[in-house]
């Protein structure tokens, strides 16, 4: 699990102005964050705007960045449903052979029981021919996973480790004293990464690593002190990112930085403009 720990970059799909995949854009971001410092790429995550790919839009995607990384790192890849056998069909048609892990979001929309979702994880895991990381965005999907159930996940043979969302750091440190040993909880809120860092988490899956992977390399990597400093240079950026939701923050963080364009599809915009003017100003103080 040595792997996953550290920076996993929740990569964005750059779009170009037709709303295209622009994989050379992709190839960027992906150098991006290597040459920076990340330890794992996820591909096809919410950063990723998975939903509104298609499946052929989002194999294609995968393929690419597996080609771009060249074996370099690690690459974990989201697969997610609220229709549990739709996530089961969408493992068995993918080819998985150069992928380390999936990334799969607890049941959305649903709103399931607990034991719904524990069911739900479980049927998925034992399907998968690779490791699982669940993941508790309660924000997105209108249901909390308790740290309870994910305690229960935690002793499944191929469920490795949780993507906590939640903002619950109390729950953080629920998951972090129950679980087992070589189960990892990693970060889903890039603010909150160094105190949870602080409680045993091992890393994050981060927005602004596709920004900032130094400053996540010290937050994930250095020292308590350094970790604090590091984390406070995004106090100003980070709710920036979200203000007209994510991705459409990051990507037009990436415009200024020049790594990539800044379109997304809808029902998502481009920032509004006085966003975006007050991104280009906040990102010269990082």
């Amino acid at each position: 699990m040595k792997k996953f720990i550290g920076t996993g970059v929740a990569l964005v799909t750059p779009f170009d102005e037709e709303g295209n995949v622009d994989f050379g854009g992709l190839e960027k971001v992906v150098e991006h964050v290597i040459k920076g410092g990340a330890d794992y790429l996820v591909v096809q995550g919410t950063t990723g705007e998975a939903s509104t790919l298609s499946r052929e839009e989002k194999r294609s995607v995968l393929a690419e960045a597996i080609k771009i990384n060249s074996g370099r790192l690690p690459i974990v890849y989201g697969i997610g449903a609220n229709n549990t056998q739709a996530a089961i069909d969408e493992i068995n048609d993918t080819d998985l052979s150069n992928v380390d892990a999936i990334l799969s979001v607890s049941p959305y929309y649903n709103k399931p029981t607990q034991t719904g979702i524990q069911i739900h994880f479980e049927k998925i895991a034992d399907a998968c021919p690779v490791p699982v990381i669940l993941y508790n965005v309660p924000g997105r999907t209108m249901s909390n996973m308790a740290s309870q159930t994910t305690l229960a996940l935690s002793k499944h043979a191929n469920i490795i480790g949780v993507k906590e969302a939640s903002g619950d750091l109390v729950q953080c440190m629920e998951i972090c004293k129950n679980k087992p040993e070589d189960f990892l909880l990693i970060s889903g809120d890039d603010m909150l990464t160094a105190s949870m860092i602080a409680i045993g988490c091992e890393g994050a899956i981060s927005v602004l690593a596709n920004c900032y992977p130094d400053i996540f390399k010290t937050i994930c990597h250095g020292s308590p002190l350094e970790a604090k400093n590091a984390a406070f240079r995004l106090l100003e950026i980070n709710p920036l990112m979200y203000a007209e939701s994510n991705p459409v923050g990051v990507k037009n963080l990436l415009k200024h930085l020049g790594i990539c364009g800044d379109q997304v599809r809808l029902p998502l915009l481009r920032a509004t403009e006085s966003l975006d003017a007050k991104i280009k100003e906040v990102a010269q103080t990082v």
